[in-house]
């Protein structure tokens, strides 16, 4: 043996000894049972961690403070019996390595949310979550793998093996009750079906109005309450509030009890729906979530499909043909909150008419020069301010008093670990997976780098021609403004929690200016009010949220009176 050969056997044999002395890193081992699944499954599986023992940590990932700790990782055709393995390559929400796991006790569960294959007709093979009744909630979906948290030890110095045997699935939610009031409508959608190669179904919850059975002669305006997912019709409660309901307290409102004033504004809705006085209408909440999200935002989508056309030609029509609604675009309203807001507007922009008016209330961004506090087309980077020696992060949460609670980036950084390429089910990757064109696997491009925040110019652009609904506005006024005379009305908190009121700013600047035909309409903000102030100057942000129909139904009669068409069935559901 030469010199060489001998020194690199010793270096070799001095390397390997200190070695085998060392604990092996921390690792967690996940796998699931033939019992929960005999076949294997695709999905995102989720990590959690917690030193919160209240509830099970399936329930506390959140954006703010009082979040505890989740990893993910993608996972295709995981068979039972096999391990899935979280090590400190895996990255976390909201430490990024299992290394920086504070040493301690803690409560762990793991949860497969579930992916289902789809053959689009745009010739795309993706792997999404299909909405199983709960409106797509990851934590709550039926038929996910999950196990009773178990309480372990940790200490990323010591390593080791943890092993999680996912043995349980979520049970599958029942369906709500129809009610005298109360009818729930679920159609499948040609349209839909078309474009995701697979049955697709829309459904809607609809409050049909006192008399209705007494007065079959009668044919009713229809209102569109646009929203977030709605198990049941939310806000209307026969029965007075529950008097053994045990009081929570409301940190965002600082009132306890905030739970029985929800029951008591509920049931106040019954009276005044059921009164002598109130106008006789249909009400809908449409149930449109999708592999995505929990809901479509009610537009055409190039990730979505036709959702837009769906519910306006397909949906609605169908719901007036089955309770007697009167079908034409004067009698049709929308209106709705946030998520809502910026689909009644959409809805109103992108079929003009087709209704006769929209009321917008904290809607998501209507600008997207205020993509909350980004501006997509001057910005570089959405997490921190331009700058050459100094890196400020972008706020993403606040309340009342400017007090901030996330950041942009963390924002993402959850959802970057519930799930890859925008199947995440959270906010920011339904917008993207809305507003943006089909990337080369069939999934959404990506507005900006999840990790980075660097902000890709041509997705912008394409935002801004299709989406961004106050250029679309200026864009098109010529043809679109004599369509919307008088049918716009948006309200916003200006400290809304996600600075929404930015982008109504802007929009205000061009409706309040050179518009002709002046758009007619109203733009209002509430002092100091949060999210989801709905333009009641009278009440707190805490009640008017809770009375969106009181306050929008009064006015959506008001417009129809003076813009019916001559002929127009004013008086059979005026009883």
């Amino acid at each position: 043996m030469n010199r060489l050969s001998l020194r690199s056997l010793l270096c070799t044999f001095v390397l390997l000894i200190p070695l085998s002395g060392l604990a092996q890193e921390l690792r967690f081992a996940v796998s699931f049972t033939a019992e929960a699944s005999a076949t294997p499954l695709d999905g995102r599986l989720l990590l959690m961690i917690s030193k919160d023992l209240s509830r099970e940590p399936r329930f506390q990932i959140a954006d703010g403070p009082a979040t505890q700790i989740a990893f993910g990782i993608d996972v295709d055709s995981l068979a039972p019996g096999t391990d899935a393995i979280f090590d400190s390559s895996v990255s976390g929400w909201p430490i990024d390595s299992i290394d920086d796991i504070p040493p301690g006790r803690y409560r762990v569960q793991a949860l497969l949310h579930k992916y289902e294959t789809f053959t689009r007709a745009d010739g795309h093979v993706v792997k999404l979550p299909m909405d199983r009744g709960e409106g797509q909630q990851w934590n709550r979906a039926p038929g996910n793998l999950l196990n009773e948290p178990i309480d372990v030890e940790i200490d990323p110095r010591k390593g080791g093996t943890i092993r999680v045997v996912m043995d349980e699935t979520i049970p599958k939610i029942p369906d709500p009750p129809t009610t005298k009031y109360i009818k729930h409508v679920r159609i499948e959608s040609k349209l839909l079906t078309e474009f995701w190669g697979r049955p697709m179904h829309l459904g809607a919850h609809v409050l049909v109005p006192e008399g209705f059975d007494e007065h079959p002669e009668a044919r009713y305006p229809i209102m569109v309450f646009h929203g977030h997912f709605p198990y049941d019709f939310g806000g209307f409660r026969e029965e007075p509030p529950d008097p053994d309901l045990e009081p929570e307290y409301s940190a965002r409102f600082d009132l306890e009890g905030y739970n029985r004033i929800v029951q008591e504004q509920a049931h106040q809705f019954y009276k005044e729906w059921t009164g002598p006085d109130f106008p006789r209408v249909l009400i809908i909440q449409i149930q449109h979530a999708n592999p995505y999200y929990d809901d479509s935002y009610a537009v055409n989508s190039a990730n979505l499909g036709p959702y837009g056309d769906a519910i306006t030609h397909e949906l609605i029509p169908h719901i007036e043909e089955q309770f007697r609604g009167i079908g034409e675009g004067w009698s049709r309203f929308l209106y709705g909150g946030s998520t809502g807001g910026w689909e009644a507007l959409a809805v109103q922009v992108f079929y003009p008419d087709d209704y006769n008016g929209c009321f917008a209330a904290c809607p998501d961004p209507i600008d997207f020069r205020a993509y909350t506090v980004v501006d997509l087309y001057e910005d570089k980077n959405a997490y921190y301010l331009d700058s050459d020696f100094k890196k400020t992060p972008r706020p993403g949460h606040r309340d009342y008093l400017g007090h901030m609670s996330s950041t942009l980036e963390e924002m993402n950084r959850r959802e970057l670990v519930l799930g890859t390429k925008s199947r995440s089910g959270q906010q920011w990757d339904i917008w993207e997976a809305v507003y943006s064109p089909v990337g080369p696997e069939g999934y959404p491009m990506r507005i900006w780098d999840k990790r980075t925040g660097e902000i890709d110019e041509e997705v912008a652009q394409h935002w801004r021609e299709n989406y961004d609904l106050s250029h679309i506005l200026q864009r098109d006024w010529a043809t679109l403004g004599p369509k919307l005379e008088g049918k716009i009305h948006i309200y916003v908190g200006d400290m809304d929690n996600y600075y929404l009121n930015n982008a109504v700013y802007l929009i205000e600047d061009f409706l309040e200016g050179t518009t002709d035909p002046p758009y007619g309409g109203v733009v209002d903000y509430g002092d100091r009010a949060e999210h989801c102030w709905n333009g009641d100057q009278t009440r707190s942000n805490a009640l008017s949220r809770l009375r969106y129909n009181q306050m929008f139904i009064p006015i959506a009669v008001e417009r129809m009176e003076k813009s019916a068409p001559d002929g127009a069935d004013l008086t059979s559901w005026r009883y």
